[in-house]
């Protein structure tokens, strides 16, 4: 059985029918047609354009639609992860209130004592206004486990001018895994941020500062 001329994809369709009408249109003298025989044609035509550039247009709303889906989702994830992990060390956040929340029922370790080693951070400067801080402890650098005690580290920054000490950072947030993600706004582009961490038990006792580390904010 010999192949239909006719392309069975709608986009090839849609070349051979444009290539079709434009040559009949153009011959129609040498061809012997009328104009009178084209216009049941021609409408036709015209309605299936129509139908198709609709068509396309709202698979182009439909791909863009779900990336924008797809990436607000990302986002909402990262954020609310890292929220999590705040939430996970609120005094007030029992096992109970967790099982209400659906997140995770930690088994952690108490210690009578404050933490009494410091993290060690780094800056992830890969992304556009984005920095990712990497801590472990410093007793254990190949090791991504908080010391003994620890149920999570404090993150504070301050951008800009680098901070003499402690009274000049402000606090982000508490992370009980490592890293910590922030996003900047443009306005931060190119500046620096200096970070201070500390590690905090169940108690809410803190350990040492540890060292300054600073990252500008790729623009």
């Amino acid at each position: 059985m010999a192949a239909d001329y006719i392309p069975s994809a709608d986009a090839d369709f849609d070349v051979w029918q444009r290539n079709f009408y434009s040559y009949i249109n153009s011959h129609l003298d040498e061809l012997g047609i009328t104009q009178g025989e084209m216009v049941p044609l021609i409408n036709t035509q015209e309605s299936w354009q129509a139908e198709y550039n609709g068509h396309i247009t709202a698979q182009a709303a439909a791909s863009g639609a779900r990336q924008a889906k797809d990436t607000a989702r990302e986002h909402l994830e990262a954020i609310t992860r890292q929220f999590v992990r705040r939430v996970q060390t609120l005094r007030a956040v029992t096992d109970s209130v967790r099982a209400q929340l659906r997140i995770t029922i930690p088994s952690e370790r108490t210690s009578s004592t404050p933490p009494q080693t410091r993290p060690v951070a780094s800056i992830d400067t890969g992304q556009r206004l984005r920095h990712t801080i990497n801590f472990v402890d410093e007793t254990t650098p190949a090791s991504r486990a908080r010391p003994d005690g620890a149920t999570g580290c404090e993150i504070w920054v301050k951008v800009g001018e680098a901070p003499a000490g402690p009274s000049e950072v402000t606090y982000l947030g508490t992370d009980t895994r490592t890293p910590y993600m922030i996003e900047y706004d443009e306005a931060d582009a190119g500046k620096k941020a200096h970070y201070m961490l500390r590690w905090i038990n169940s108690k809410g006792e803190t350990g040492p500062w540890s060292q300054t580390v600073s990252a500008t904010v790729t623009a």
